[in-house]
């Protein structure tokens, strides 16, 4: 998610099974009925509060994690957002906080390389757009 006028690409953080806070990506699951897109909408409104549209798709990430004791696979297609509205909001419970990052800062933030990996990506896209 990225606001134009500022300059600034929405996050989230997340506290590890360490209590650890790791800032990464706004992401979530299709629900049924959903496109990929319509769920990255949803997603990114519900974590962060804020309200987009879909400007150019990003790529896949697979990866593995342990929840509850057992192995799960995630799929997460990425895309590029455009900010139009909403106001920045941790209040989903998965989220421990959210913020506004500068571009320019994005990449050291992040925790997960696959992302860091998305956002030059990112900003390759909207160098060429501008």
């Amino acid at each position: 998610m990225v606001d134009h006028a500022t300059s600034r690409a929405a996050v989230i953080g997340r506290l590890d099974r360490r209590g650890r806070l790791l800032w990464s990506l706004p992401k979530g699951h299709i629900e049924d009925g959903e496109t990929a897109e319509q769920a990255a909408v949803r997603e990114i409104e519900e974590e962060t509060g804020i309200t987009g549209r879909v400007i150019a798709p990003l790529g896949t990430i697979d990866f593995w994690f342990v929840a509850e004791d057992r192995r799960v696979h995630k799929t997460v297609h990425h895309f590029l957002l455009q900010a139009t509205g909403g106001e920045l909001s941790d209040a989903d419970i998965e989220v421990a906080e959210v913020a506004w990052v500068p571009l320019g800062e994005l990449e050291t933030r992040l925790a997960y390389a696959d992302e860091r990996r998305l956002v030059r990506l990112a900003s390759t896209l909207l160098e060429e757009s501008a």
